[in-house]
């Protein structure tokens, strides 16, 4: 019985998150939320042309533990490298620069270090500080790795060998899906 109602219960939790997507929010938003409850920051750079990045986005960014994560610790941007508009940002304005047929944001430039690719994920501190960008498709598998090392403080004392070697996936199917943000 006491099986029975386990398995009701994971399968119940398993149902409540498939409905659930990422609380993707602009720059400007994560700025204002960053400074009544610190958090990282989540960058999904993409381009609308990228095939990859459309990958990304259905599968590895719509699976229900991963979005689940980083909607509890993560503010997360998703972020057109070629975005025409001005973002402001920690005081500085970034702007748009035409480039042969297409062009990027300064910002984009700047969080890449300057190598354009895409997908690239961003990890910024509570401070919008450089933590690393990491360029490529992940799997599932991996992407819970990168967002538990770098959501978990684990970067800061753990070789990323060692800690994958250890990794425990029990902390992305245990947690319950958090309210949706209006």
């Amino acid at each position: 019985m006491r099986q029975l109602i386990f398995l009701f219960t994971l399968i119940l939790g398993s149902l409540n998150l498939s409905g659930q997507s990422i609380n993707w929010v602009t720059w400007e938003e994560a700025e204002e939320l960053s400074q009544t409850e610190p958090r990282k920051i989540f960058v999904d750079v993409y381009t609308e042309w990228c095939g990859y990045c459309k990958k990304l986005d259905n599968t590895t960014l719509s699976n229900p533990a991963v979005v689940n994560y980083i909607n509890n610790t993560y503010y997360a941007v998703k972020f057109d490298a070629e975005h025409k508009a001005d973002i402001n940002l920690n005081g500085k304005v970034y702007t748009y620069v035409p480039s042969g047929k297409r062009g990027y944001n300064e910002l984009a430039k700047e969080i890449l270090k300057g190598q354009m690719s895409y997908p690239t994920l961003v990890f910024l501190d509570e401070g919008f500080g450089m933590i690393q960008p990491i360029k490529g498709f992940q799997d599932v598998k991996t992407m819970k790795q990168i967002l538990s090392f770098y959501g978990g403080n684990y970067h800061k004392n753990t070789p990323w060998m060692k800690f994958t070697q250890n990794f425990n996936n029990s902390a992305f199917e245990i947690q319950q899906p958090i309210p949706v943000r209006n």
